[in-house]
């Protein structure tokens, strides 16, 4: 359950073969210029292609999530707003009638 799981190696499978070989160098030529040709790895993974519906379907996806974020946003900034006032209202009222109550003495 807590063992990692890796994902499959890009690179192919060791040989098997453990014979050591012998490399006898050619003799270079003072015109011959050796060339190599660039190595490029090979991956297995899949490659991500967009079309222009996927591309459009991405795009309209992270425009409904930013509506959908900034929606949330502004309730809460709303209901910290209405908070706010209805505790300034209470406070205006608490005091009228303690006056008030000052003043019947």
């Amino acid at each position: 359950m807590f063992t990692p799981k890796y994902p499959p190696q890009d690179t192919a499978p060791p040989t098997t073969d453990t014979t050591p070989t012998v490399h006898t160098p050619a003799p270079i030529q003072s015109a011959q210029i050796p060339t190599s040709a660039p190595v490029v790895p090979v991956s297995h993974r899949p490659t991500v292609q967009l079309t222009p519906g996927s591309a459009l379907a991405l795009a309209a996806g992270g425009g409904a999530v930013v509506l959908v974020v900034g929606a949330v946003l502004v309730s809460l900034l709303l209901a910290v707003a209405i908070t706010g006032v209805s505790v300034a209202v209470v406070a205006v009222v608490l005091r009228l009638l303690i006056k008030d109550l000052h003043n019947h003495r």
